[in-house]
């Protein structure tokens, strides 16, 4: 009805007609920690309504190419992606980069280097699930890693499921491989500053993601927020998988607050591990601007 509205300017109508759309920009595939290959992740997508699609795997976009071409075969408009590892103020915090060039040099040589340190780590993880009474799961997680490279606490814990040493994947991270737990080795990131700069150098836009996770101070996500946009950093995650009701709404007024561009992603990584799947999150708030403004 777009052409039968009347006293409506050009950026109005594209607002409408980009919040009409069904956007999931945040998700994940063999290529790093999902169980579907990106191909079946495309499709598992367009089955669900979705209009736009970013593949963001971890620190990787070797499954772009694959995401994009399955994409385009269902007539679903595609846009390249990755979420990065970071560690600030002594937490793992997630930076996802959005419509970049997939083979910017400096992009793909970080990623590269992010990713370098995940196998020492992983030894050291089955070290320590053997020594409370769990062998074997570095030998486990390793088949269940597509890639090899990204071998990571997901891959230990659909192991020790498998095992019967949990019942479910969340149960582990609860008891074992979360932050605070055991079985837990953390790691040395990219620093914020350099995962921006990747992003914003290959004509991308960062975004945190699900700022809800994160176990910060008001004062620390002050000033992780005023960092990240000093940098070059544009958006938040709001509405996603990894957020209540209630979260979501607390990052809409953080949004608004900061003027961050709002973002909408499922972190979808499994039929039936994930808390949402692919397309079935509520719309962002009308008011907020969307990180995909001015795409289309």
């Amino acid at each position: 009805m777009v052409g039968a509205t009347t006293g409506c300017d050009r950026r109005t109508i594209d607002h409408m007609y980009a919040t009409s759309l069904n956007i999931d920009l945040h998700c994940h595939s063999t290529v790093s920690d999902g169980v579907l290959p990106p191909a079946e992740v495309a499709r598992r997508a367009h089955a669900n309504g979705v209009d736009v699609w970013a593949l963001t795997d971890h620190d990787e976009v070797g499954g772009v190419a694959q995401a994009g071409d399955a994409a385009r075969d269902v007539g679903m408009q595609f846009i390249t992606g990755s979420e990065i590892s970071v560690t600030w103020a002594g937490q793992t915090v997630h930076i996802v980069g959005l419509g970049f060039d997939p083979q910017n040099t400096a992009l793909v040589e970080g990623l590269r280097h992010t990713r370098s340190g995940r196998a020492e780590r992983a030894h050291r993880m089955g070290e320590r699930l053997a020594d409370m009474g769990m062998p074997g799961a570095y030998e486990g997680a390793i088949p269940l890693a597509g890639n090899p490279e990204l071998v990571s606490r997901t891959h230990f814990a659909r192991y020790l499921v498998q095992a019967g040493y949990c019942p479910d994947v969340q149960t582990v991270f609860n008891k074992y491989l979360g932050d605070d737990c055991p079985g837990h080795v953390p790691m040395q990131w990219a620093t914020l500053e350099q995962a921006v700069t990747w992003i914003v150098g290959a004509g991308g836009r960062a975004v945190i993601a699900h700022p809800g996770r994160y176990k910060y101070s008001l004062l620390q996500f002050n000033a992780l927020f005023d960092e990240f946009l000093q940098l070059g950093g544009v958006g938040i995650e709001v509405v996603t998988g990894s957020h209540t009701a209630d979260e979501a709404r607390h990052y809409a007024g953080v949004a608004r607050r900061f003027g961050f561009l709002s973002s909408r992603g499922s972190d979808f990584h499994s039929p039936t591990e994930s808390k949402a799947d692919l397309g079935t999150l509520p719309p962002l708030p009308d008011d907020l601007k969307p990180v995909w403004h001015g795409w289309f």
